[in-house]
C-alpha cells in the first residue's frame, strides 16, 4: 500500500490524491511507478481543471519530503511534475505551473548540491515548452538571482562546483529563452536582471585560457553550438558563451545598452582592459551575434566608454582602443549616412584630447601615449579598410580640414606650439592610414580641389617629416599599378625596376591640365628648401617616378623636364649647399634616364651626360649617400655634366612634344592656393594655358564670360554647321581676335606700320562703337566734331604731326 494511505481512508480521499499517491513506490529507489503514473497523466488530460489541485498536492508532498531530508522522493515528485507539464496543454496549466515554479524555488532554496541541480533541470525542461496563453503576472526574479548565484560556485570539490556552474549558466539560459517566447521580455531585460545576467556569464568565460590566448572561430553561429550538444556535457565557458550569443542575438535596438553597459563595468572592475585579449573576444562573441543592423549601437557604447575614461591611465585607454580597432571593420559595413563621420570625428578627438594632455595645455610624452595614439590610428584605419571608396574619399578629406595648418601657407621663421605639431604628425599619419585602405582609380575623383589645395599647403611646411608623410600620402592615391615598392631609391637602371605604365586617359590628361601645376609646383619649393633630409629627397623622386608612370600624356613628360632643369639650377645655384645640392643632381640623373626611354631623341644627350658624369664626378649619380666629402660641391660643375637645357628644347623641336612649356615659368611666389587670394586665385600670365573649356568646368580658374547668349537659334546653328563651315569660322574668328588684341596692345607704331589706312579706320571705327554711349552734353560751350570719314582723312590723321583731335566723347582724344 502506498505510503501516507490507510485502508480504511482511502475510499474516502478525493481520486486525484489517490493517483498522486499511488505513483510513489514503498521504497523511492525503485523510482516512479509508471503504470500508476500513466493512470495519473491520463486522469490529468480529462480532467484539467484538477491541474491546479493535483499541482497542489505535489507541492505538499514534496515541501514535507524535504523537510523529512526524503530526497528520494523529492526527485520522484520533481519527474512526476515534468511528465505532467510535458503531456498536459490545457488552458489552467498556468495555475499548475505556479505549484511547480514553487517547487523548483523551494530545491533550489535547499543547501544540497542535488537538490539544486534537480531543480535546474526541471526549469530547463519548462523553458523549452511553448504557452498558448502566457502568464504576465508570473515573476523570475528570484530565478535569475537564484541561477545567477549559481554560476560563481565555489564548492571544495571541484565537480560539484562545475556542476552547479553549469547548472546555472543552464538555468540562466531558460529564464530568458522562456521569458522571450512568452512575450515578457519587458521583465527580463531590466537593468536590474542584466547586471547579475551577464557578469555571471562573463565570469565563467574569463578563467578559461581559450578567450586570453587563441582567439576562437567566433564568426560560428551558435547553430553549431547546439548541433554538439550530444557530445557529453559542455564546460560552463562554452555553455556561458551559447548563452550570451543567445541572450544578445536576442536583444532589441532599445536592450542592447543594457547588456553591454553590464560588460563595460564588469572589464573595469575586473581589470581585463590591460595586456589581455579577453576583451576583444568577448566583443568579437557580441558583434558577431547581434543583429546586424544594430552593431553600430555597440561601436557608440564603446566610444562613449571610452570618453568617460579619459581620466584613466593610457594603459585602460589603450585596451579600449585596441578593442574598437578589432571589432569596428565588423560594423562598418553597416555605417551609412552621418554615422561614418561621427565615428571618425570621434577618434580624431580622441587623439587630440591625448595629445594636449588631460589639463588641455602641453603635449603628453609618455610612452604609453605614444601606443594609445597609434592604437587609435590603427582602429582608424580598419574602419576605413570597410567603408566603400566614395565614403573614404569622404573620410580623406574630413580628416585632412581636421590637420592644424592645412587652411594656411605655413611660414618656416614662426614656432608654433608643441602640442599643434604633434598633432599635425598624428593626424597626417592617420590620412595615410585611410589613404592606404583607398583604391585610386580617376584622379579626379580622389583629389578634388579643396583636398588637393590642401595638401599642397602642408607639402611644402617648414617641418620636414610632415613634408615626407605628405609625399608618402601622395605616393599611396597616385599609385595604381604597385609601383611604389619599386622605387624606393633613385637609380639609373630603370628596365630592371619592372614599373607597370598607365594607360593614356583622357581623365588623366583633363586632371594634369587642372592640377598638375599644383604637384609640380610643390615638387619645385620642395627641393628649394635647406632641411631636407635623405628621406624627403628620395620621397620626391618617388613623386616624379609615379608621375611618368601613371599619367601618360606627353604634357607630363614636357613639364616633369622643366621642373628638372629648375632643380638642377637650383643645386647649381648654390642655394642648397652640401650633400642637399647633390642629391638634387642625382635624383635630376635618375630622372631623365627614364625620360630618354619615354622620348628617344633625348637618349643620346642624357646618356652622354650620365657617362660624362660616371668617369668625372661619379657622386652625381645614385646611389645616395648620407653624407658626402666637404670637397664635392654642386654648384661648380662642368658644362659638360650638366644637362643642356636649349640643346634639350631643339631635340624637342622636332617630335610631337610642346617644346614651348618647357620655357613656360612656373610662379612659386603666387601659389594659387594662398589662403588671402584663394577665392579670386588666377594661374600666373607665365604658367601653362589650357583650354577655355576646361577652364570654364574647373573651380579655381578664370572663366572667359560667353560672348552670345545661348538660345535655341544658336544651338540650332551648332548642329546644322558643316565641319569645314564651323571650322572656316573659327579660323575668321582667331584672326579676329589676334588683330583686336594687336590693336589693344602693340605700340602704336608697330600697328601703324602693319596695317593698310583702309583697315586701320575700320579697326578704329570697331573699338569705338564697343565703348558706351556718350553722356549728354550739358553746356552749349562744348563743340563736337566727327571723326574723319575717309581713309584719306584717317592717313593724313596718322602721319600729321601731333594734333589734338577731339572725338564724340569729351574726355577722350587722340594724339
Amino acid at each position: 500500500m502506498p505510503i501516507g494511505c490507510c485502508g480504511c481512508c482511502s475510499a474516502f480521499r478525493p481520486r486525484y490524491k489517490r493517483l498522486v499517491d499511488n505513483i510513489f513506490p514503498p521504497i523511492p529507489e525503485d523510482g516512479l511507478v509508471k503504470a500508476n503514473m500513466d493512470k495519473l497523466m491520463w486522469y490529468a488530460m480529462n480532467s484539467p481543471d484538477k491541474l491546479d489541485r493535483i499541482g497542489e498536492y505535489l507541492a505538499y508532498r514534496l515541501y514535507r519530503d524535504i523537510n523529512r531530508r526524503k530526497t528520494g522522493y523529492v526527485i520522484i515528485s520533481m519527474d512526476a511534475l515534468d511528465q505532467l507539464l510535458v503531456s498536459c496543454h490545457a488552458n489552467n496549466l498556468n495555475l499548475f505551473v505556479e505549484s511547480f515554479l514553487q517547487m523548483v524555488q523551494k530545491l533550489l532554496e535547499s543547501t544540497e548540491p542535488t537538490l539544486q541541480l534537480r531543480a535546474t533541470q526541471s526549469f530547463e525542461k519548462f523553458a523549452n515548452i511553448r504557452e498558448d496563453t502566457p502568464s504576465y503576472h508570473r515573476r523570475y526574479d528570484f530565478l535569475v538571482s537564484k541561477f545567477s548565484s549559481m554560476c560563481y560556485s565555489n564548492d571544495d570539490c571541484p565537480d560539484t562546483s562545475r556542476q552547479l556552474r553549469t547548472a546555472g549558466i543552464r538555468g540562466l539560459q531558460g529564464v530568458v529563452r522562456k521569458t522571450d517566447w512568452d512575450n515578457l521580455g519587458e521583465s527580463i531585460w531590466l537593468p536590474t536582471h542584466m547586471e547579475k545576467i551577464v557578469p555571471s556569464l562573463l565570469y565563467n568565460m574569463q578563467g578559461n585560457t581559450a578567450y586570453m590566448e587563441v582567439p576562437t572561430q567566433l564568426a560560428d553561429s551558435t547553430d553549431n553550438h547546439h548541433n554538439q550538444s550530444g557530445e557529453g556535457e559542455k564546460e560552463p565557458h562554452v555553455l556561458a558563451e551559447m548563452c550570451l550569443r543567445e541572450l544578445v542575438s536576442r536583444a532589441t535596438y532599445g536592450k542592447i545598452h543594457t547588456v553591454v553597459k553590464p560588460l563595460l563595468i564588469h572589464l573595469d572592475h575586473e581589470g581585463l582592459w590591460v595586456n589581455d585579449t579577453f576583451a576583444v573576444q568577448i566583443f568579437k562573441i557580441l558583434m558577431h551575434s547581434i543583429q546586424a543592423q544594430y552593431s553600430i549601437t555597440i561601436i557608440e557604447l564603446i566610444m562613449a566608454h571610452l570618453n568617460e575614461k579619459s581620466i584613466e591611465p593610457p594603459q585602460v585607454r589603450t585596451g579600449i582602443a585596441d578593442v574598437l580597432s578589432n571589432v569596428i571593420p565588423i560594423a562598418a559595413g553597416e555605417c551609412i549616412g552621418p554615422s561614418v563621420i561621427e565615428i571618425i570625428n570621434s577618434l580624431l578627438e580622441h587623439i587630440r584630447s591625448s595629445v594636449v594632455g588631460r589639463s588641455g595645455v602641453g603635449v603628453t610624452k609618455d610612452e604609453a601615449e605614444a601606443v594609445y595614439q597609434d592604437t587609435l590610428i590603427h582602429a582608424l584605419g580598419e574602419y576605413a579598410n570597410h567603408l566603400p571608396d566614395y565614403q573614404k574619399v569622404d573620410s580623406m578629406v574630413f580628416i585632412l580640414n581636421k590637420v592644424p595648418g592645412s587652411d594656411r601657407v605655413d611660414e618656416g621663421g614662426v614656432a608654433r606650439p608643441e602640442a599643434e605639431v604633434k598633432l599635425q604628425h598624428l593626424l597626417l599619419k592617420s590620412l595615410l592610414k585611410v589613404g592606404t585602405k583607398y583604391t585610386t582609380e580617376q584622379y579626379s575623383k580622389t583629389f578634388s580641389q579643396s583636398f588637393l589645395v590642401r595638401l599642397m599647403r602642408l607639402s611644402v611646411s617648414g617641418d620636414a617629416e610632415v613634408r615626407l608623410t605628405v609625399q608618402h600620402i601622395l605616393h599611396t592615391l597616385l599609385d595604381r599599378h604597385g609601383n611604389v615598392h619599386k622605387l624606393s631609391t633613385p637609380t639609373l637602371e630603370v628596365t630592371k625596376l619592372g614599373l607597370t605604365l598607365g594607360k593614356q586617359v583622357r581623365q588623366d590628361v583633363n586632371f594634369w591640365k587642372k592640377c598638375g601645376n599644383d604637384i609640380l609646383l610643390s615638387v619645385q619649393e620642395n627641393c628649394e628648401l635647406t632641411k631636407n633630409t635623405l628621406a624627403n629627397i628620395e620621397a620626391l623622386y618617388v613623386t616624379l617616378m609615379l608621375l611618368l608612370a601613371e599619367i601618360r600624356s606627353d604634357d607630363v613628360i614636357v613639364d616633369i623636364l622643366r621642373v628638372l632643369f629648375h632643380i638642377q639650377g637650383v643645386a647649381q645655384s648654390g642655394g642648397v649647399g652640401g650633400a642637399s645640392g647633390i642629391w638634387l643632381h642625382v635624383v635630376v640623373a635618375a630622372v631623365m634616364m627614364v625620360v630618354s626611354l619615354l622620348v628617344p631623341t633625348l637618349k643620346d644627350h642624357i646618356t652622354e651626360v650620365i657617362k660624362n658624369r660616371s668617369d668625372k664626378s661619379p657622386h652625381l649619380l645614385p646611389q645616395l649617400q648620407p653624407q658626402y666629402d666637404s670637397s664635392l660641391s654642386s654648384a661648380s660643375i662642368p658644362e659638360n655634366l650638366i644637362f643642356d637645357n636649349a640643346k634639350v628644347l631643339d631635340l624637342l623641336s622636332g617630335t610631337s612634344l610642346d617644346e614651348k612649356r618647357l620655357t613656360a615659368s612656373v610662379s612659386s611666389m603666387k601659389r594659387r592656393h594662398s589662403t588671402s587670394q584663394h577665392s579670386n586665385s588666377a594661374m600666373d600670365i607665365n604658367t601653362i594655358s589650357v583650354d577655355v573649356d576646361s577652364a570654364c568646368s574647373s573651380p579655381g580658374l578664370p572663366r572667359r564670360p560667353l560672348e552670345e547668349e545661348i538660345t535655341f537659334e544658336s544651338l540650332k546653328k551648332v548642329l546644322s554647321e558643316s565641319p569645314e563651315q564651323r571650322r572656316r569660322a573659327e579660323v575668321e574668328e582667331e584672326q579676329r581676335r589676334q588683330v583686336t588684341q594687336a590693336f589693344l596692345t602693340d605700340p602704336f607704331e608697330t600697328v601703324v606700320a602693319r596695317i593698310q589706312p583702309d583697315a586701320l579706320h575700320a579697326k578704329l571705327a570697331e573699338i569705338f562703337s564697343r565703348l558706351p554711349p556718350p553722356p549728354p552734353v550739358t553746356s552749349a560751350s562744348t563743340t563736337t566734331t566727327t571723326p574723319p570719314t575717309s581713309c584719306d582723312s584717317a592717313a593724313a590723321m596718322i602721319v600729321s604731326p601731333p594734333t589734338k583731335y577731339q572725338l564724340p566723347y569729351p574726355d577722350i582724344f587722340i594724339y
